[in-house]
This record gives structure tokens, sequence and C-alpha cells, in this order.
């Protein structure tokens, strides 16, 4: 009882230690929570969805899953605008084909298919690297959270009195 008592009255004559207290528990407590888990292209986060913007927050930590996760959403977004746009000019040169006296195909179906064509490169591999961020980033939130030598903190006491050791 006169341990927990001394424990408190250091902590409310310095408003750092107490501080660097609260930071220390809630880190070590939310490290293992922020496993990032992917199934059907949709991002779980203990059990529950996350949208693409809140897993985009979360691997802001690791740079080299940001940069993957970043790259894998721009050819998203860049060869499906190539895939929409191409579909659209064949579906219209189709359309114009069929309801007036323009000979089918045209030039148009031509570019659209072309369109199409080159936006299955651009698609291909999206998947693999947003698989590849998320495990980095679970990688490296597993190695924040083990208990190895990169962080470490306890309660210490000795002749000077009690604090927290952390350890780097």
């Amino acid at each position: 009882m006169e341990v927990f008592e001394k424990l408190l009255i250091i902590l409310k004559n310095n408003s750092m230690k107490k501080l660097v207290l609260i930071l220390v528990l809630l880190f070590a407590n939310t490290v293992f929570s922020q496993q990032i888990k992917l199934e059907k292209g949709k991002y779980f986060v203990d059990g529950q969805q996350i949208s693409t913007r809140e897993t985009r927050q979360l691997l802001l930590t690791d740079y080299k899953a940001t940069r993957l996760f970043q790259k894998a959403k721009s050819k998203e977004g860049i060869g499906g605008l190539l895939l929409g746009a191409g579909i659209a000019m064949t579906v219209t040169d189709l359309a114009i084909g069929l309801f007036s006296d323009v000979k089918y195909p045209t030039a148009i179906t031509y570019v659209g298919v072309a369109t199409m064509a080159i936006s299955v490169p651009i698609l291909s591999g999206r998947r693999k690297m947003i698989k590849e961020a998320i495990d980095s980033y679970n990688q490296t939130a597993k190695q924040l959270g083990s208990n190895d030598d990169s962080f470490k903190y306890q309660i210490v006491a000795n002749q000077n009195g009690i604090g927290i050791q952390l350890k780097f």
C-alpha cells in the first residue's frame, strides 16, 4: 500500500511523468488491436470493416506500406477510368451503328477496344500490391508490439525511488 501511495504522490507532483505513463500504457494496448485483415477486397480491424480512407490513415505509420497502397490505388483509379472510357466508346459506337445509317464499326470502336486492352495491364497487380502493403504494415505492427528489445517498459524501484524504465 505504501509503494502505491508513493507512486501516486510522484505522479501528482510531476505531470510529465503522468503523461508518459498514460502514453506508454495506451500505446502498448493499442498496438495489438491495429492488425488489418483483407477479405474479399474489404478491410477489417478487430472484426469491424473500415473504409479505404481509414485504412490509408492506419498505414501512414509504415512508409513502405503507405507507398505500396498509394501505388495500388493509383493503378486502380487510372485502370478503372481507362476501362470505363473504352466500354463507353464501344457501346456508344454500337448504339450509333444500330440506330443510324453509319457503317459499324468505326474508329471509335477500335479506340475503345484499344483503351480497354491498355487498362488490363494497368489494373493487373493492384491486389497483390495492396496485400503486400497490408502484410508490411501488420509485420511492422507485430514487431512494435512484440516483447523483444525494440520497445519495453517496466516499473522499477531502487534507493532513489520508484519510476518507469523505457527501453527502445
